[in-house]
């Protein structure tokens, strides 16, 4: 059966019934891309201000690390005033922190005692200095150093190139000196950065829309074929599935790694700039004569053993070599140890052999459940001891933390904030089949167990493939 103009009747009903469905994917597409547009400047701002507040506490621990290195001088009485400035605007003259970035000193009448060698400020009074748009600089920064401390941004040319920028500066008051201390740092790299992130943010948008167009167009041949209905509404099920799992991935991933950034940040960069500092202030003391030279060696080696060791924890922390290598019990032990030398609490392990043997991802969640629970244990718990008990059962694996501490309110109350560890504990075994349960009273320490399904022992002819 033919119409007018030849068109068979099935084609026609086909695209009477694609129609719609172009139509949908035009409005989803203009709803989408509206959407990601205010997605992506929401995003933007989020970093930008992300990257600001890192920025600031980075210029406050500058400060910070400064003054603990000058302290000594600051805070002794032996040593006169005009020696100890002396030898503070020495020390401070020889930091910097980037090409651009260096600290300045003053007094609160504006006399400038350290600042940068292309600044042409030294020995001079600061009062007065004005910027294209922050009139009176030297005086606002007198009066939050003399209020305790605090940040302040204008702009000011560059060291390097003397041109213009955007500069966030942290200062810092010696209120028995009268003076100001404090370094700052231009923002030309944060809005670099975010440039870099609107770029990356409408390629993601570009991306999506292609994705868009992509799926429409299957969509579209699915149409002729007899399963059209069915197809989709499966796709739809299956994409919903596989982009939870993929965020969930994602967030997994950014998680560990702002953990990584944070532990290398605030404890190894911290450690190397106090090694740093110890040497040269080594090095000036022995160009002196100083007898205290020595002492400054032997603060900087420790600081470095210490971080030597805190790099040795970290990787640790991120995979344990003996898991893999000599299996669960093993591992365990190797952690109580640790766990028992850093903190002092008495920690009893008992284990026995299984007749079977665990999966990789049955000791991956039982590893980790005992690290949370020490954690959870170290922070909160204030116990004395520990004791620790890992054997197969008929149902499975069986893993039992208990401590003498101070137990807790359990189940929690429905508006309590925090328990990350305890749902993270409680995740891990129920992705396995496994269950967590949590005995605890205030004043009576508490007890986790932690069962692993018989689903994930291995077979006898596998471990020796597989180790437990």
């Amino acid at each position: 059966m033919r119409l007018r103009y030849g068109v068979p009747f099935a084609q026609q009903f086909t695209l009477l019934a694609v129609l719609p469905l172009i139509i949908a994917v035009a409005v989803i597409a203009g709803v989408v891309a509206n959407q990601s547009n205010i997605l992506a400047a929401r995003e933007v701002r989020a970093l930008e201000a992300q990257i600001l507040n890192a920025k600031r506490d980075e210029l406050s621990n500058y400060v910070s690390i400064a003054r603990s290195a000058f302290e000594n001088f600051y805070a002794r009485k032996a040593t006169s005033d005009s020696r100890a400035k002396l030898e503070v605007t020495r020390l401070l003259a020889a930091m910097l922190v980037d090409q651009d970035s260096y600290f300045f000193v003053f007094d609160y009448d504006g006399q400038n005692l350290v600042a940068s060698r292309t600044s042409g400020l030294m020995g001079r009074n600061r009062l007065g200095f004005r910027s294209d748009e922050a009139p009176e600089i030297t005086q606002k920064l007198i009066e939050i150093a003399q209020n305790g401390g605090g940040y302040h941004s204008f702009k000011w040319p560059r060291p390097v190139t003397g041109e213009a920028g955007e500069m966030v500066v942290y200062v810092n008051g010696l209120q028995e000196w009268g003076w100001v201390v404090g370094t700052g740092v231009f923002l030309n790299d944060i809005k670099t950065q975010i440039a870099s992130a609107e770029a990356e943010i409408a390629g993601r948008i570009t991306r999506t829309s292609f994705y868009i167009l992509t799926i429409a167009t299957a969509a579209l041949l699915a149409v002729f074929g007899s399963g059209l209905f069915l197809n989709l509404r499966e796709r739809r099920v299956t994409d919903a599935k596989l982009k939870q799992l993929t965020q969930r991935i994602v967030d997994t991933q950014e998680e560990e790694r702002g953990r990584v950034a944070r532990e290398l940040h605030d404890s190894i960069s911290q450690m190397l700039v106090g090694v740093r500092y110890a040497l040269e202030l080594a090095r000036r003391r022995l160009s002196l004569g100083d007898e205290r030279a020595s002492e400054s060696l032997d603060k900087g080696i420790s600081s470095l053993g210490s971080a030597i060791q805190e790099v040795r924890r970290i990787s640790r922390d991120l995979r344990p070599g003996v898991l893999d290598d000599l299996g669960l019990g093993p591992a365990i032990q190797a952690l109580i140890e640790e766990f028992e030398s850093r903190t002092g609490i008495k920690s009893d392990f008992e284990t026995v052999v299984f007749r079977g043997r665990l999966d990789r991802e049955g000791r991956i969640a039982l590893y980790r459940i005992a690290q949370e629970a020490l954690t959870n244990i170290d922070r909160h718990s204030e116990a004395t001891a520990i004791n620790i008990t890992l054997r197969g059962t008929r149902n499975g694996a069986l893993m039992r933390i208990s401590d003498n501490g101070k137990g807790m309110d359990w189940p929690q109350p429905a508006k309590a904030t925090g328990g990350l560890g305890m749902r993270n504990m409680q995740e891990r075994l129920e992705q396995l089949g496994g269950t967590l349960k949590v005995k605890s009273e205030p004043g009576g320490g508490t007890t986790i167990e932690a069962l692993v399904p018989l689903s994930h022992m291995l077979a006898p002819e596998n471990t020796a493939k597989d180790k437990a």
